[in-house]
């Protein structure tokens, strides 16, 4: 059998972690899976899963295998698309991640002016408010906020946010406005428990960082849920300047306790770092980034 073949056998019995769901996935026989997978491990002369009855489960080398494999048939399909001209013409399916709102808000709108722009292309969107390994989790490009701490990827900066805590005008207007970090102990707090944030609030008070172990009166899931609070006029909450920029530009919520902000964060596009980048990848990048660098609520 091909050794291209099979690799992609193994990833599909890996990542489904059983041969009937692999089979399924590839539209082939249980029974050929297993051959398959047998075939290679006696090829390789190692064990690359450990079997049974009930799951199926990769061994260290297994493990090791999988992520080159995938990376080996990454760096396939990107030379057969350069040597059949597709880096000429964008098409084919590319896989996109962002954090929730930020994605439903700034990434969505390049994605479906992405797709009315190359009728043969098709985008995968992943939108979570977690850290995502692209990698690992198969996505061509991603939006990171904040400091990079991954060297292997590519970065392209198209823009900056802040952390930022804001009330209504209402609330602000009956309960006054905090003048100091100290004042927030007397004030109502809203908490987005999303895990994408320390749930203690820092502050930057004579140059020096300043933590608020805050206790607030509502806390919720999501960050959506926060600003909605705050905006019905409940109290004030903490957020990234992007998730509340049509709040602020029609005056339902105020910023408080601006001169004591961290620096703005930046954000990056990032992307797989390939010896060669298709066109579906770079067109895509390329128009991303011009439409987030326009963007007055990012820069």
């Amino acid at each position: 059998m091909d050794l291209f073949h099979l690799m992609k056998v193994y990833i599909a019995v890996a990542e489904e972690q059983g041969f009937s769901a692999a089979s399924r996935r590839l539209n082939m026989s249980a029974p050929t899976v297993t051959r398959a997978v047998a075939h290679l491990e006696d090829k390789l002369k190692i064990k690359l899963l450990n079997r049974t009855t009930r799951y199926v489960r990769m061994t260290e080398a297994g493990v090791r295998y999988l992520d080159d494999s995938k990376r080996i048939l990454q760096e396939v399909n990107i030379a057969n698309e350069a040597a059949l001209g597709i880096n000429s013409t964008p098409q084919g399916k590319i896989s996109v991640t962002a954090p929730v709102l930020f994605g439903q808000q700034f990434v969505l709108p390049s994605i479906t002016d992405y797709l009315l722009r190359f009728p043969q292309t098709q985008v995968n969107a992943v939108f979570l408010d977690r850290v995502v390994n692209l990698l690992e989790e198969g996505h061509d490009v991603g939006i990171r906020i904040g400091e990079l701490l991954d060297s292997s990827m590519r970065a392209k900066k198209v823009g900056h946010v802040r952390l930022i805590l804001v009330a209504s005008p209402d609330y602000l207007a009956k309960n006054g406005i905090p003048q100091s970090c100290q004042e927030l102990t007397q004030h109502t707090l809203i908490a987005a428990n999303t895990g994408s944030l320390n749930p203690d609030w820092q502050f930057l008070v004579n140059k020096q960082n300043q933590t608020i172990k805050i206790k607030p009166r509502l806390t919720v899931t999501t960050n959506q849920a926060a600003i909605n609070a705050a905006r019905d006029g409940l109290g004030i909450t903490r957020i990234i300047s992007y998730q509340v920029a049509e709040e602020l530009k029609n005056n339902q919520l105020k910023i408080v306790l601006e001169d004591f902000e961290h620096p703005a964060k930046p954000i990056n596009i990032v992307h797989r770092e390939d010896k060669l980048s298709s066109a579906k990848v770079r067109s895509f990048i390329d128009l991303l980034a011009k439409q987030l660098q326009a963007n007055p609520a990012l820069n």
